[in-house]
């Protein structure tokens, strides 16, 4: 059995983290038996490696190899590239087809992003897994295949099969043994490393001299985040071979091509925002609030009402009690428990009322009555009519004076006026 170090200079692998070693030698283990092998990891991590190691180590390293990448292929003919077809088992279908299950008979398929799958195909696999049988596309006779699969993913698939987007048994079927490639920025010590490996690649590649970072710019590079992870780290080390006509990259060179590099250091944050139903629950709540309100208006309305009817302030407190605690809460009690002091009619000073009241206010106290129980029937919108109205008149018609008294925004006066077409 080869070591890791032999294996690393084997595939061109580059670091000497120990999660990177733990999962090289979790490969080297598996690869002499034909267990399912599901490797997890972000994507750019370099999951692919790890398939290929498997199938170099084993006794099918002679047979075909196939890397099939599962979210590239469409879902109505993925069936087809795996499995094959029969002759006119579709519309296209002029011929019949081998899929990659008949052709790697005997060798390993690596299905690369296999949490894409259509449901419909993981039925298929499944039967795959367990006994080896498959159907073509079109045909009703059961074939046999004899091959080793190794799966890559960089989805959580334990909330994909919450989800109900991935079966539950194949996911234990493929991960009889799971490795999990870590991300680049639980790699810190190999960064750099890996930065002048493909720095060096592209210098010789491109037929010009290597790159080389300043301590600030290789400071700059293992603090940041690397979302792209591996893929992204060899993009970046390409773009400036390319680009920069400075062999020696400074910081702020290296800032320029970096995203997000400020907050590069910082957890992810995600935002949600907010849905439908939380505005329509927003709304049910306002509603009730305003129906509150007025509830609470027209009980005070009531009890003014009846202190004006009946000059026995006590009484009129013994007999709307209940009313009364309705409206204050325990104030209501204290008040009942202390003194019993009558209630007493609020006046406004004269001039608040000159200033407020554009009507006098009417002598006779019933026909005052009168006037609350008419202004009850009014409909919200036809109050709001009458308060802009009055405002402007009070305002001599200056929009801006008369919003600012009504508390809106001088546009929304100014709309309100079309609507109502004041």
């Amino acid at each position: 059995m080869e070591n890791i170090q032999a294996i690393k200079q084997r595939f061109e692998l580059i670091g000497n983290d120990p999660k990177l070693n733990r999962a090289i030698e979790k490969a080297i283990q598996v690869a002499p038996t034909d267990i399912s092998v599901l490797v997890t990891g972000e994507s750019g991590v370099g999951k692919e490696a790890i398939p290929k190691i498997i199938h170099s180590l084993s006794h099918r390293k002679h047979a075909k190899y196939i890397a099939v990448n599962c979210g590239a292929i469409p879902e109505g003919t993925i069936d087809s590239e795996l499995f094959g077809h029969e002759k006119g088992a579709f519309t296209g279908a002029t011929q019949t087809r081998s899929g990659y299950f008949e052709v790697a008979d005997g060798g390993t398929i690596f299905l690369d992003e296999v949490g894409e799958l259509p449901l419909t195909t993981q039925v298929r696999l499944l039967r795959v897994l367990e006994n080896g049988e498959f159907l073509k596309v079109g045909s009703s006779q059961v074939q046999k295949t004899n091959v080793r699969i190794v799966a890559a993913t960089n989805v959580n698939m334990l909330d994909a099969i919450k989800k109900e987007k991935f079966r539950e048994d194949l996911y234990y079927r493929l991960s009889t043994v799971e490795i999990n490639i870590p991300p680049l920025r639980e790699r810190q010590g190999d960064i750099h490393l890996l930065f002048r490996k493909f720095a060096s690649d592209f210098g010789q590649k491109y037929k010009m001299p290597t790159i080389r970072l300043d301590d600030d710019a290789v400071d700059l590079l293992l603090k940041y985040r690397w979302p792209g992870n591996i893929r992204q780290l060899r993009n970046i080390a390409e773009q400036i071979s390319v680009l920069e006509e400075s062999r020696n990259v400074s910081w702020e060179t290296l800032n320029g091509y970096l995203p997000n590099a400020s907050s590069s250091n910082l957890p992810a944050v995600i935002g949600q925002k907010k849905s439908e139903s939380d505005f329509s629950n927003e709304r049910e709540i306002l509603y009730k609030v305003l129906f509150d309100m007025k509830s609470d208006l027209n009980d005070l309305k009531k009890l003014t009402l009846e202190l004006m009817k009946n000059s026995d302030g006590e009484k009129v407190q013994e007999e709307n009690e209940g009313l009364i605690k309705k409206i204050y809460g325990d104030n209501g009690e204290e008040v009942e428990e202390d003194e019993r002091t009558p209630l007493e009619v609020l006046h406004l000073p004269e001039s608040r009322m000159e200033k407020h009241t554009p009507k006098p206010v009417m002598e006779d106290k019933y026909h005052f009555a009168e006037e609350i129980q008419e202004e009850e029937t009014l409909s919200l919108q036809e109050k709001e009519v009458e308060l802009i109205k009055k405002s402007l008149e009070r305002n001599r018609g200056k929009r801006k004076a008369a919003a600012a008294e009504l508390g809106i925004s001088e546009r929304t006066l100014y709309r309100k006026i079309k609507q109502y077409d004041l």
